[in-house]
């Protein structure tokens, strides 16, 4: 039954780049920004994550938050799809050595971001020895990557903190706690123990919004966000299903429950509407002028989820829910791909796309083809009219990604003038 659905869901997503009627059509360059591949746990087990379960968490092969062994093989694995693809398309030969300003790589300067554009770019472009563009020395975040709010005062406070409490109210997170905390058999652990609980409390949590500082909250959601992710991330890791959720048997639906509670974390924080304009800022002005860039052939910035998710809520992207994976909004490694086509008659177009491995592909390391593509997800943009072959016209995009600058400017005036 499952393998049916999952059937009718391909029916509405893409198999292929091209836009219908593609001999109309070149590609002349393509923008990307991806979300760093399978890390392990930001906390480790020594840490608050380890106490809040009795059971013992996936041995990782990478310390904390940085990169596993998994997520860079399947990030090369990507990288060589994104090669089929573009050779393909006649925009790169097959052993492609870029000339110089025809291809960047920048991260951000975390570990898992760097070695995510690393891996990539070894299967993109196995002979070119890419240089990987970062500021600082791992693990440092860079501003332009960094989700930080750059100002905050009494006004932009409130309109934020209704707007983030929307989103959770919306998403009705709360009915998921009594899954995950059977999962992770809560109450048996040391912290439920310490702490005379049996389960997490509710209605605890608090928003946090600080100059120079990303988004934040605190309270029992905190906790339940951090063991998710990290259960999740052990899903993807474990083969045997039943021992990645601790000896218990779950459906998909299930690990999408469990995901919720990231999911939710990412969407009420970052994508929001006021406070996406505010920390997508600083990489909407570095994708903008990408775009602009006539001899630049591919861009590739490696960031995380909560980048994209503030950069398509920036640029008033249509709500969505992506098939195949328990991380229907930001799952890991995908990429909002950005793709530039001109027309038989000189015009220029743009279309974009999330692109990521479903599950099943991260759980078995699955080889991306033409023939056996990753998920190919199109996104739509609210109020931008496409043409007739799903197509915006380039100058509409990059009037979009102005309007999404510009809009900061303006939520800074509005707020300073308060």
């Amino acid at each position: 039954m499952l393998k049916k659905i999952f059937a009718l869901i391909a029916l509405f997503t893409l198999t292929s780049f091209a836009p219908a009627n593609a001999e109309d059509y070149q590609l002349e360059s393509v923008v990307v920004l991806s979300r760093h591949n399978i890390r392990s746990p930001i906390a480790d087990e020594n840490s608050v994550l380890g106490k809040m379960t009795p059971h013992r968490w996936f041995k990782w092969t990478s310390a904390k938050s940085e990169l596993s062994m998994r997520g860079g093989e399947l990030e090369t694995i990507m990288g060589q799809y994104f090669r089929k693809w573009l050779t393909s398309e006649n925009l790169i030969t097959e052993n492609y050595l870029p000339e110089a300003g025809e291809v960047r790589f920048y991260a951000n300067s975390m570990q898992r971001t760097i070695a995510t554009a690393q891996f990539f770019s070894s299967g993109l472009f196995p002979v070119a020895n890419v240089k990987i563009e970062h500021k600082f020395a791992p693990s440092k975040m860079d501003d332009v990557f960094n989700p930080q709010l750059t100002f905050v005062n009494e006004k932009f406070s409130q309109i934020a903190t209704e707007q983030i409490r929307a989103t959770f109210k919306r998403n009705n997170f709360e009915g998921n706690y009594p899954l995950l905390e059977k999962v992770m058999d809560f109450k048996k652990s040391e912290y439920a123990k310490s702490h005379g609980l049996t389960k997490l409390p509710t209605g605890d949590t608090e928003i946090i919004l600080e100059p120079y500082k990303e988004p934040a909250i605190s309270g029992s959601f905190k906790l339940a966000v951090m063991a998710a992710d990290a259960l999740v991330l052990q899903y993807y890791e474990e083969q045997n299903p039943k021992q990645a959720a601790f000896g218990h048997k779950l459906s998909f639906n299930d690990w999408k429950k469990i995901a919720g509670f990231k999911e939710t974390f990412t969407e009420a924080l970052f994508a929001s509407p006021a406070v996406a304009v505010n920390v997508a800022h600083p990489l909407l002005q570095v994708m903008r002028e990408e775009l602009s860039l006539k001899n630049r052939k591919f861009t590739f910035l490696c960031g995380h989820d909560s980048n994209i998710a503030s950069v398509l809520a920036a640029l008033n992207a249509e709500n969505f829910s992506l098939p195949q994976t328990p991380e229907t909004k930001t799952p890991i490694g995908f990429k909002l791909v950005i793709e530039k086509w001109r027309s038989n008659d000189g015009r220029q177009y743009a279309a974009l796309k999330l692109i990521y491995a479903s599950s099943e592909q991260l759980k078995n390391k699955t080889t991306l083809t033409l023939e056996n593509p990753p998920v190919i997800f199109p996104i739509r943009l609210n109020g931008l009219q496409q043409n007739a072959d799903g197509l915006y016209k380039l100058e509409d995009l990059q009037q979009r990604f102005d309007d999404a600058i510009n809009a900061y400017y303006e939520l800074y005036e509005e707020n300073a003038a308060a």
